[in-house]
Parts: C-alpha cells; sequence; structure tokens
C-alpha cells in the first residue's frame, strides 16, 4: 500500500499533522510524567491559565512544576534532540560516513572544553557567555580533526579515527581544567553536567535551544538538494553545480552552531546524532527532503523520552540523560550495524 493510498490525495499534509500531534503528545508526557505524577487536568489548566489567563483554580506549587520547571526542561529537551539528529544528518553526508556524528567526530568534546574553560578559568573575562565559549571549541576540535584527518591521507574512516582522537585529547583537556581549578563541588557538579543533565534547565535556555534547533532545520531544509549530491562525493556535487566550499562552510557552521549552544545548555549527549539519523532513514529512505524533518522530529521525541526515564530510572534521583541514551543507543547502533552487514 502507498503511502498515497493510505492517507488520501495530500500525504504530506496528513503525515505532517500525525508528526505534530506526535511531538505534541510527547511533550504533555514530559509534563506529566516525573518524579512526582502531575494530574493531566492540572497540567492543562496550567497551560490555559497562562497562555489564554483562564483563572482556573490550580495548586500554586503544582503550576509552579508544570510551567518553571517541567515545560522548559520538555522543550529544551525536544530542541536538543532535534538538533544534535540534525547535526547527524548533516555529517553524515558531508563525510560520507555512516559513523559520523558531533560526539564521535570531536564536535561534542570540543564544545565541551569550551564550555568549561570559560566557567572555570574565567576565559573571557566575564564578556564570553558559556554557548560562545562551546561555539569556538566546537569549531576549534572540528578544525584540528579536518586538519589531522588530511595529514593522515584523507578519507571518510580516517576522520572518523581523527575524530576519536580529537574527542580524547578534548576530553582529556576538560578534565584536567576541573581538576586544577575547580573546587570538589564545582567539580561534581561539571562532571554530572558533562554526562548530560536538564536539571537546571528554565525559560531563558528555551530562549536559546529552540531559535538554535529551528535555524538549524530551515538551513537543513534549503540544502536538502545540496546534501543529496554530497552523498555521492564533492566531486558528483560539483558538477551537479552546487557551490561546495561555500555549501560546506554554512552546513559544517550550523552544525557547530547548534552543537555548541546544546552542550553548553545540557551538556555533552551521545548517540542521538548517530542512531536516530539511522533508525528514520531505514524507514523514510536515504533522500534528505524527507530525512530532514522526519530526523529532527525523531530526535526531539526520543530525547524527550530519554529525559522521562532519567526522571524515572532511580527512585528519588535523576540519572544523567547522556547515560540514557548511551544504553539505548548502544545496542540500538549494534543491531543497525548487523541489520545493515546481513543486506544482501
Amino acid at each position: 500500500m502507498t503511502v498515497a493510498a493510505t492517507f488520501g490525495p495530500r500525504p504530506a499534509l496528513w503525515l505532517g499533522l500525525l508528526g505534530a500531534a506526535a511531538l505534541g503528545l510527547a511533550i504533555l508526557a514530559g509534563v506529566v510524567i516525573g518524579e512526582t505524577p502531575l494530574p493531566l487536568p492540572t497540567v492543562m489548566a496550567t497551560f490555559a491559565n497562562r497562555i489564554w489567563d483562564a483563572g482556573l483554580a490550580v495548586d500554586p506549587i503544582e503550576a509552579g512544576i508544570v510551567w518553571n520547571y517541567r515545560l522548559p526542561r520538555t522543550l529544551v529537551a525536544a530542541a536538543c534532540g532535534a538538533g544534535l539528529a540534525l547535526s547527524g544528518v548533516v555529517l553524515q553526508s558531508l563525510v560520507r560516513n555512516a559513523l559520523a556524528d558531533p560526539y564521535l567526530l570531536g564536535v561534542s568534546a570540543g564544545a565541551s572544553t569550551g564550555a568549561v574553560a570559560v566557567a572555570i578559568l574565567g576565559v573571557g573575562g566575564g564578556l564570553v557567555g558559556l554557548s560562545a565559549g562551546a561555539f569556538g571549541g566546537a569549531l576549534l576540535a572540528f578544525a584540528l580533526v579536518a586538519l589531522l584527518a588530511r595529514a593522515a591521507g584523507g578519507g571518510s574512516a580516517t576522520l572518523v579515527l581523527a575524530g576519536i582522537a580529537g574527542s580524547q585529547l578534548f576530553n582529556a583537556l576538560t578534565s584536567f581544567f576541573i581538576a586544577r581549578s575547580a573546587s570538589a563541588e564545582q567539580a561534581r557538579g561539571i562532571m554530572f553536567w558533562l554526562l548530560g543533565n536538564l536539571s537546571g534547565v528554565r525559560w531563558p535556555d528555551v530562549t536559546l535551544a529552540l531559535p538554535a534547533a529551528l535555524a538549524g532545520l530551515l538551513l537543513c531544509l534549503w540544502h536538502i538538494r545540496a546534501m543529496d549530491a554530497f552523498s555521492f562525493g564533492t566531486q558528483s556535487a560539483k558538477a551537479l553545480g552546487v557551490p561546495v566550499r561555500r555549501v560546506q562552510a554554512v552546513l559544517i557552521g550550523i552544525t557547530t552552531l547548534m552543537t555548541a549552544v546544546m552542550v553548553s545548555l545540557v551538556g555533552s549527549i551521545g548517540f542521538v546524532g548517530l542512531v536516530v539519523p539511522h533508525a528514520v532513514r531505514l524507514v523514510v529512505g536515504p533522500r534528505h527532503g524527507a530525512l530532514v524533518p522526519w530526523a529532527a522530529l525523531a530526535g526531539a521525541i526520543f530525547l524527550i523520552a530519554a529525559d522521562v526515564v532519567s526522571r524515572m530510572l532511580i527512585a528519588g534521583q535523576v540519572v544523567p540523560i547522556g547515560v540514557v541514551t548511551a544504553l539505548v543507543g548502544a545496542p540500538g547502533f549494534a543491531l543497525i550495524l548487523i541489520r545493515n552487514r546481513r543486506r544482501p
């Protein structure tokens, strides 16, 4: 049965509505479910009071949990999931390697180092924010990895190996900065943050995460034809009329920006940019016209679900969200590798 036969003459419209409904339900679940479950009527009444000034009776403590804690946390989780998944799609297209993602190519590690340098060492003298420091560290890491891969002879496999080396270098620098300059309390908080932590997220963080993810999505949609061409190599893309250097600079820049913003807000979260694009590609195919929006949607829902699980896994504690994504992502990626190997 075809998509048109299932959804009628406008499959894109119906699929878009289905995706929006799925994301809305995921956000609602992220607000309702947690350490202290909140009744759905309370959540809906809080939304009505805040958005339309409905004047419904709601316990002020529960209303504060809904609006000031869980909703911004869930929105940032959605934005981070979408941004990291899009980053994986872009990098896998540009370098033509299924293992490419911000975590493996050292971009996340570089962003973490930049953010920690600003927070602990005072780099920038108070004039540079965490996001700016993370962006600088991510750019530096990607440039170093690219130079190392080129010096080693190039190739997508070499780039991944250079990324692993770069990740280890920047992770070591981060640990050194923490050991040298942080107090015991600071060190504990930063190490927990580096594993992925949404506990401190509030509305100002939403105003950073959502625009970064939206800008990344729009730029990726604008360059879907170029990414399709890059899947066949840079020479093929050039032959098809793609301005290779300009498009590469734009896509690498937005990937680095999304990764830097997300890392500065919630720490380094692995496997989202690696597993989600693979899983979506198995469903919608390799064409970026479908892959880009559905990967963003799947990444948003995946990270919201991971955040909910992180709050419920151990009673009275919040597990770092990076631990949850690794527990799900590692076996999931193994299954994808086995499935691809068995293909004729």
